[in-house]
This record gives C-alpha cells, structure tokens and sequence, in this order.
C-alpha cells in the first residue's frame, strides 16, 4: 500500500509540476493525423497504367520501390502531376520523384503559410497539410551520403513552425542544418515531422497516444528510405520525439538512437526497448525537463530518465548547451558528439 501511496504522490507531482511549468490549459488537445495521403481513394482508382497501383495505405514500402522500377520516366512524371500528394508521401518512391511530387502540392496548396517550403532548392521528401501539416526535408543527397541521419522533433512542430527563424535550434530544420554543418558536409539529414505533435505542456505532451501514432509513421519511413537504398540511419530525438522513438525503438530501423532533453522513452531502460540499436542521452543541467519527475502511472508520464545511470544509455556531453533547445547550438560539446555519432566515429 505505501509503495502505491508513493507512486500515486509521484504522479500527482508530476502533474503539479507540468502545470506549472507551462500549464494544463497551454496545452491543446490533439487529433493525430494517420492513415494514407490526401487523394488516395482517386490513385487506387486509377487505371491508367493498365496495372493496379501499390496501395498508400498498405503495400510495404519495398514494393512500392520496386513498382517504381518498373516504370518509363514518362509513366513516372504522369503520376506525379495527376497525384502530387499520394506519390510526394509514398515511402518507398525514388527520392527525386518525391522532391518533385511535393514541389507540385506545395505551390497547389497557395498559402503563405508554407512559401518557404516552396523555395527553390528544397527538397521536401514528405508534405501532407492536413491538420496542422508534416513535413520532411533533406540536408544533402540521400543516394550518395555514406551516414543518414533523421531528427524527430518534440512538442509544438508542425508545417508552419518546422524552419521558424525564432530559435532555430529548437526546430527540426534547425537541428538538421546545424548536425550537417557539424558534420562537414559529410552527411545527409531529413528534418521529420512525420506525426502530430503535441501542443503545449499539456495532456497530450504527458500521455503517449500522439506518440504511439506517430511510432509507426517512423518506422514505415525508416523502411521506406531502406526500400531506396540509403543507409541505416541515426534518430535524434528531441524532448516528446524521444517517446516516440522509444516506441519505435523495436521496429524501426535506426544504427543508433540519441535522445535528448528526454522525458522518458516509455522503458524502464535499454533493453526494455528491444532494440540493437545503440542509445545515447543527453540532458544539460538547465533545461526544464529535469523538473518533470520521470515516472509513468495510468498512463500519465513517460517512465524512467534516459539520461539517468540506471537507464543503461550512453552518455552525451551536454554542459555547454543552455535549455530545452540548446543541444544543437555551434559550439557545444553536444553538437560535437552528436556530429561524431552522426559519422559513425564516437562508439
């Protein structure tokens, strides 16, 4: 009973401390975002190429690579203006199709939320508005990098705030650009917001149902970069984007998962991931999420501190970097490492 009464007490401060932080009302409820692309039912429909098209909602993304195969550049280009958003979101389509696909529904989209997405030079691997948008990005050449390496992100992202020029460090395009530079261009890195991320320090940012949704949109692109021959990749996980990961973790195909400024991975430690993966954590002394106590009970929190000893992580210098958002900034130490775990060179 006592051991019940100090969970419970846990729980509560974990609650307490959460809202106080930011607040229970900062923090809107979210619906996640699942499911196959916008225009799905008009490709499945479509009969064009005198074959049946791979289903968005279920063909592995390896036969999604290999139908693409076995197309003409012409039935290829066709696809692409008839259904810009089904082949720009299709894991496993050749990565070129997929810059072009998304160039297209991006600029048939005509809003000024998303013009910088619209830049020339982008190459924008995913693009789906629903909701609040997800979208991805790629720093370097995926075909030819010899280490990939892919950030998910943490609560508050989404299309309009993905490469907001306000505390870059903080955003995924931020921390992709950042880990390329650090890696002297040696590296590719997509910038991935993949999933419907929590708003605010709310709810959804203490419970795991976004992150849970957001566990198979990871792996299935994971599998798709697979499916178009890139490497094995490194996760860098930021804050919610580490539940996510941890959920992942068993599935997805990653070299190496970093985490940081975590608030648990939904594991009492690394072998509670199933991964073979390599974890690695990182938290500075000033970032906020220290004051959130890791537990998990009836579903609120995120379980044990990946940065803890007893978590069996390895450990990421982190005393240079300042807050929630400043792993990444030059200069630290934990950009440093992260760049040598990025190039396959820090073990």
């Amino acid at each position: 009973m006592r051991r019940y009464e100090r969970t419970l007490a846990a729980a509560v401060l974990a609650t307490a401390v959460v809202a106080g932080t930011a607040g229970w009302a900062s923090g809107d409820t979210q619906r996640a975002v699942t499911g196959p692309p916008p225009g799905s039912a008009a490709w499945r429909a479509d009969t064009s190429l005198g074959r049946t098209l791979p289903d968005p909602a279920t063909a592995p993304p390896g036969r999604v690579a290999a139908f693409f195969d076995g197309l003409t550049q012409r039935q290829k280009g066709s696809l692409v203006r008839r259904h810009p958003l089904v082949v720009g979101n299709l894991d496993g389509a050749p990565v070129a199709l997929r810059y072009a696909a998304n160039a297209r529904a991006i600029r048939a989209e005509h809003s000024p939320r998303y013009e910088r997405l619209a830049a020339p030079g982008r190459h924008i691997l995913a693009f789906d508005p629903r909701g609040r948008g997800q979208v991805a990005e790629v720093y370097g050449d995926l075909a030819t990098a010899r280490r990939v390496s892919v950030v998910v992100p943490g609560a508050d992202i989404d299309a309009a705030s993905f490469d907001r020029t306000k505390n870059p460090y903080g955003t995924p395009a931020g921390m992709a650009a950042a880990l390329r530079e650090a890696t002297n261009d040696r590296t590719a890195v997509v910038a991935w917001t993949g999933y419907t991320t929590p708003v605010g320090v709310g709810l959804d940012a203490a419970t795991g149902d976004l992150a849970e949704a957001g566990a198979g949109r990871l792996v299935r692109f994971t599998r798709g970069l697979a499916a178009v021959g890139a490497h094995r990749p490194v996760l860098f996980c930021h804050s919610y984007g580490s539940v996510v990961c941890g959920l992942a973790a068993h599935e997805v195909n990653a070299s190496d998962i970093v985490v940081y400024g975590s608030p648990g991975m939904r594991a009492a430690d690394v072998a509670g991931l199933r991964t073979d993966a390599r974890v690695w954590a990182a938290k500075d002394a000033s970032d906020w999420i220290s004051k959130v106590p890791n537990v998990e009970f009836a579903g609120l929190g995120h379980g044990a501190d990946p940065a803890g000893p007893g978590f069996g992580a390895r450990r990421v210098p982190a005393s240079l970097a300042r807050g929630h958002t400043g792993y990444f900034a030059p200069g630290t130490d934990s950009l440093r490492a992260f760049a040598a775990i990025a190039e396959g060179t820090l073990r």
